[in-house]
């Protein structure tokens, strides 16, 4: 199992949102009543992001491998997929209806790719992954749907499925990334997930080198984090 994320002072900052930090321990299915609180991805950072190289992000642990379906219906493996590349992977659904869920991890990732378009000397270096945990309503054509709605500027950016819950179950578990299909009174799915949202930052030596969950996922700290994952050899 994937130890919690470490955080640099800094990020405590980001604390001082308390409804959005009380708005994760949501299932990110459940829709309040309340008008919602965005969380700080999908605005500008209010202080400065840190300087890249700054700061060290130890390494977490191996980021785990497993086959999964391309946009194309073609079977390929995460590490396969990572390479020698520093990846940005997201685990989402595509029909999520909670805005402070997969779409902001979409919203985000498109923000980095819109960064990294004026980064010459990094975007080659970098791969964009969204992998669905809905294979049943998420084929390969839906998420190639999909990704055409966001991907911009050539940015490497892979948007994957699964053959199967069964198939999916154990890169699921190796992430740390728990789902529920959501039930109705009479066992039903009614087409809503339960979980949180989960981030990752992996480096070129296929290491986990941050986590990020709503509150932490802004586009600002994760070109930041990014760089310096490019400039330092995890340990």
């Amino acid at each position: 199992m994937i130890v919690a994320s470490r955080l640099s002072d800094w990020r405590v900052l980001l604390l001082a949102l308390p409804a959005v930090a009380a708005a994760e321990q949501r299932p990110h299915h459940q829709v309040s009543e309340q008008p919602q609180v965005l969380a700080p991805g999908y605005s500008a950072l209010q202080f400065p992001a840190p300087e890249a190289g700054s700061y060290s992000l130890p390494s977490i642990g191996p980021a785990a491998d497993g086959e999964l379906l391309d946009s194309l219906g073609e079977t390929v493996s995460l590490h396969a997929l990572y390479g020698d590349k520093v990846i940005v992977l997201s685990f989402i659904y595509t029909s999520c209806p909670d805005v402070n869920g997969c779409p902001l991890a979409t919203f985000v990732l498109s923000q980095v790719q819109e960064r990294l378009a004026s980064q010459e000397n990094l975007k080659n270096d970098v791969r964009l992954i969204s992998v669905s945990f809905d294979p049943v309503n998420d084929s390969p054509d839906v998420m190639a749907d999909y990704g055409r709605s966001f991907k911009r500027h050539n940015i490497d950016w892979r948007f994957l499925t699964a053959r199967s819950d069964e198939s999916l179950a154990q890169i699921l578990e190796d992430y740390d990334q728990a789902v529920i299909r959501d039930l109705d009174p009479d066992g039903k799915p009614v087409g809503t997930m339960s979980h949180i949202l989960r981030v990752f930052l992996i480096d070129a030596n296929k290491n986990i080198r941050n986590i990020y969950s709503p509150s932490f996922l802004h586009p600002d700290i994760l070109l930041a984090d990014i760089l310096t994952a490019s400039a330092v050899d995890a340990p």
